[in-house]
């Protein structure tokens, strides 16, 4: 099969030995893959980024010196199933899956491995028992966008939402774009979305944010009071220290940028008492001031990835239209492109989402 390899700290095209499923594994053609900025970060800092999980307890590794094919963002259709398997889904199904293997000798991520090559290859192998099927006619590339989407589903529900808040989205990559679209499917909002980038905020207004502010320009927090907070309210005035007088809509804040600095920076500018949802992937050591955090009542959460349950919701959530996700693939490649899509990615002005297509 053709694929995508990173080798010598390089992304090369060569033709390798197809896998051959296991038990409990089926063999699938890849339909559509994305490119996610975690694959950017293991291309550009692997060793770092395979320490970080290790201290983390994230159980994903695999030898940086031996070919790897990324790829954890895809939609595929099977080919055959491994010996013993259930084959409740027949060969030609579509499915998604979480880039999960179990086997005999442990945990392995699809794409971020080196016996189990991911959705940058023409073929697959996934666990038959994680495998969702894709509804009705949903397109390939719009299936495969159902893990990025899942990260953002999963995040606003560690938030728990009671309908009142109106939140700021920071960053308006990816994960941000995704977040933007899963908070106004469920009616919360007006949502302020904030980021550098032009083409990031047409993006996010295409995605629906209500209130898409440069922070060059205008501080997202004095846009949030703009359509949160009672006439008067000042952000950093003693009234709304100690919760005197008509108080704001709760703010709930996504930080999906995962650069140092930025978690003191929300706890400096935010609102007493609003709630940050950590979301963007900080690779770096990083400090606060705790008197900052305690004097505004702040509450600090943080999300990682996804379950089975808001995976396959998510994906019958795209084929039902509750949200519309397509704004956030703004290019498509075949395997030929990916290096060049990688050096277009690491500017943020140039892309999204770049997603490999094979139909």
């Amino acid at each position: 099969m053709k694929a995508v390899v990173m080798r010598d700290k390089q992304l090369l095209v060569d033709t390798l030995k197809a896998p051959t499923p296991a038990a409990g594994e089926v063999l699938v053609k890849t339909l559509a893959c994305g490119i996610c900025g975690s694959d950017l970060h293991m291309f550009h800092h692997c060793e770092h980024v395979l320490g970080n999980f290790k201290r983390s307890g994230i159980p994903v590794d695999f030898d940086a010196g031996q070919d790897v094919v990324f790829g954890h963002e895809f939609c595929g259709e099977i080919l055959d199933h491994g010996p013993g398997s259930d084959k409740q889904l027949k060969v030609g199904t579509r499915v998604c899956s979480m880039p999960f293997i179990f086997n005999r000798n442990g945990f392995e991520h699809v794409g971020f491995s080196n016996g189990y090559p991911g959705g940058y290859g023409e073929q697959m192998l996934l666990a038959e028992g994680l495998l969702v099927p894709v509804p009705g006619d949903l397109p390939a590339h719009l299936a495969a966008l159902t893990e990025p989407m899942s990260v953002a589903v999963h995040a606003v529900n560690r938030a728990r939402l009671e309908g009142d808040e109106v939140p700021i989205v920071i960053g308006c990559g990816p994960i941000g774009l995704a977040m933007i679209a899963v908070l106004k499917s469920r009616g919360i909002g007006p949502v302020v979305a904030s980021d550098f980038s032009p083409k990031r905020r047409a993006l996010a207004e295409k995605m629906g944010a209500d209130l898409v502010v440069n922070p060059a320009e205008q501080s997202p927090y004095q846009s949030w009071v703009e359509v949160a907070a009672p006439a008067g309210y000042d952000i950093k005035g003693p009234q709304a220290m100690y919760g005197l007088g008509p108080q704001p809509k709760p703010c709930v804040i996504f930080e999906c940028v995962g650069i140092p600095g930025l978690i003191q920076q929300v706890l400096q500018s935010a609102p007493p008492r609003s709630r940050l949802m950590v979301v963007g992937v900080c690779m770096e050591s990083d400090r606060i001031e705790p008197m900052v955090g305690i004097a505004k009542e702040m509450n600090i959460s943080f999300a990682y990835g996804y379950n089975g349950e808001e995976f396959a919701r998510t994906l019958y959530d795209l084929a039902e239209q509750k949200f519309d996700a397509s704004p956030l693939i703004t290019s498509t490649v075949g395997l030929d492109g990916v290096a060049e899509a990688f050096a277009a990615l690491s500017k943020p002005d140039e892309q999204a989402k770049v997603m490999i297509t094979f139909e």
